[in-house]
């Protein structure tokens, strides 16, 4: 395989995210070994520094220790099966984290907020290249990782659009593969996409091949013009939309 096509690919999918408003990096630098360090380890795929942040941010009423407790149970994995960790997060994610904290005496209960949505310049968008993770001696390295508020919301899987036999099916397939080796990076997951560039398509964890549908413009309101460069359609939006369907 031609990998410099690939790669080009990877870097206009980058540039398409900045364009949009969003912060890029690249995977090695904010590694735990890299020079803008944002992880204890491989095997840690939520941006912790970056959740803690946002979510102070977006409930500054609550206190450092609710925040934490939030951080905690966001965290933390209580089910072998992905697809009920996935469940228990995406219902998180939507209805709120429950906390509970001592004010005056009285044991208070109440929620964080995982996102702004009345203001979304308010939440922290990265897109990151290369995020490699490490999972029981399994080394895994997706194409392009989106994070929202340091969750690792979306995973983008690029084929070389130079390559007959790098079809966007492949990219499908090397997502099972993923999900099985390093299935702590899909616990946090929304929405999979696959492209060539040139084809596009999106789905959710659990979606077959089938249920992989034709990419949306930005806005989602129409599906792409076939033959256009479909990953790449927009109506000038944050893509974003999705995320909170």
């Amino acid at each position: 395989m031609n990998k410099t096509s690939e790669n080009a690919l990877e870097q206009t999918t980058l540039e398409w995210f900045s364009s949009l408003g969003w912060k890029t990096a690249f995977g090695p630098d904010i590694g735990p070994d890299g020079p803008a360090c944002e992880r204890r380890g491989y095997d840690q795929v939520v941006l912790v520094g970056r959740l803690q942040a946002a979510l102070e941010n977006i409930n500054p009423h609550l206190s450092a220790d609710a925040v934490e407790e939030a951080v905690r149970k966001i965290t933390l994995t209580e089910s072998p099966s992905l697809i009920e960790n996935n469940r228990r997060f995406h219902r998180m994610l939507t209805d709120g984290v429950d906390v509970s904290y001592m004010q005056d005496g009285i044991e208070v209960h109440d929620k964080v907020w995982l996102l702004d949505l009345e203001d979304l310049e308010d939440n922290d968008w990265l897109a990151v290249d290369q995020f490699t993770v490490v999972e029981d001696r399994r080394n895994r390295r997706p194409d392009v990782v989106i994070f929202v508020n340091g969750l690792p919301l979306s995973v983008i899987e690029l084929k070389n659009p130079a390559d007959e036999k790098a079809t966007i099916r492949h990219a499908f397939n090397q997502l099972q593969t993923y999900k099985k080796d390093i299935p702590s990076l899909f616990i946090y997951n929304e929405m999979l996409i696959i492209s060539d560039g040139l084809e596009a398509r999106s789905g959710t964890l659990s979606s077959g091949w089938d249920r992989f549908t034709p990419w949306r413009t930005v806005d989602g309101e129409d599906v792409a013009p076939r033959g256009s460069l479909e990953l790449l359609s927009s109506k000038k939006r944050r893509p974003i939309t999705s995320f909170m369907r």
